[in-house]
């Protein structure tokens, strides 16, 4: 399955999420680093805005999901932004933004295994506590003794 649906005007997430390309924002500048003339007047760098917040192809589950996932990549005002300037090309740029848009938000919606609290064996226990005991009997017979 490709990034773009055969329209080309959406980027599949799942089989259920399909995010059209007029809900996302594209701003264009220079980028930094080298590229002499060609990065001084071209404006190559790309910056995807997402707003998850208030997407209206977002029911509110999947919002709530994203916005705690998705907190560390989001500003105040619960938008999503990427940059990318790896490219001379702002065409590559921007699907490389694509790109990064849609590996977050699939990572952002895997289902999490619940953590099952576990207690180690009595078995090991009784290991560790006899290595305890070992290393305790070694540092001790090192020990000199002064009278």
């Amino acid at each position: 399955m490709g990034i773009m649906s055969e329209n080309e005007n959406e980027i599949i997430i799942n089989e259920n999420l399909r995010i059209p390309l007029s809900e996302l924002q594209y701003r264009f500048s220079t980028s930094s680093g080298p590229g002499g003339q060609h990065a001084n007047k071209a404006s190559t760098r790309v910056t995807l805005a997402f707003d998850v917040a208030n997407s209206p192809f977002l029911d509110e589950q999947l919002r709530r999901v994203l916005l705690k996932r998705l907190a560390p990549h989001l500003d105040k005002a619960g938008v999503l932004q990427i940059h990318v300037q790896e490219s001379r090309s702002q065409y590559r740029n921007r699907e490389i933004a694509n790109g990064r848009f849609r590996k977050l938000l699939i990572a952002a919606l895997i289902k999490r295994k619940r953590r099952r609290p576990t207690r180690p064996s009595k078995a090991t226990i009784k290991k560790r506590l006899e290595t305890k005991k070992k290393r305790s009997q070694k540092k001790k017979e090192r020990r000199q003794k002064y009278y």
